[in-house]
C-alpha cells in the first residue's frame, strides 16, 4: 500500500514537471526565444530547456513551486553542477552555439498549476566558476 502511494506521488510530481515545462516552452516562445531543445539529456545531467534569443543561449532548469524563493532554493550546488556539465557537452555537440553568450536561467511557475498561476524568468540565475 505505501509503494502505491508513493509511485502516486512520483507520477503527479513528474507529471507536474512535464506541465511546468510546456508551460515554460510557450512563455519562452512568446518572449522571443527559439528552442533549441527539451529535456535535453546527457550521462553528466539533464538541461529542462535549452534556448535560444539573438546571440543568448540560455540552459534553463524550470521549477514548479509555490513562490520563486522556493523554486530557487530547490536548484542544488550538485544539480547546478551537472547542469553546467551537460551545457559542456551540448557545447561540444553544437559549434554554432560556442559564438554565442552563455547563460543559466530559471523560469519558477507558481503552483498547483491553474489558469492563473505566474511564471517567472530569471536571467542568469547563477554562474559556474571557470
Amino acid at each position: 500500500m505505501a509503494l502505491t502511494k508513493r509511485l502516486g506521488q512520483k507520477e503527479r510530481t513528474y507529471d507536474r514537471g512535464v506541465a511546468g515545462e510546456a508551460q515554460a516552452v510557450k512563455y519562452l516562445q512568446a518572449n522571443g526565444y527559439e528552442i533549441l531543445s527539451e529535456r535535453y539529456k546527457t550521462k553528466y545531467g539533464e538541461i529542462d530547456i535549452i534556448a535560444r534569443q539573438k546571440n543568448v543561449i540560455a540552459f534553463i532548469e524550470v521549477k514548479a513551486r509555490v513562490t520563486v524563493e522556493q523554486a530557487l532554493q530547490s536548484i542544488t550546488p550538485k544539480m547546478k553542477m551537472r547542469i553546467a556539465n551537460a551545457a559542456l557537452f551540448f557545447l561540444s555537440e553544437c559549434e554554432a552555439a560556442n559564438q554565442c553568450d552563455l547563460r543559466f536561467d530559471v523560469i519558477a511557475i507558481q503552483s498547483p498549476l491553474s489558469a492563473g498561476n505566474t511564471v517567472t524568468h530569471i536571467d542568469n540565475a547563477w554562474q559556474i566558476e571557470p
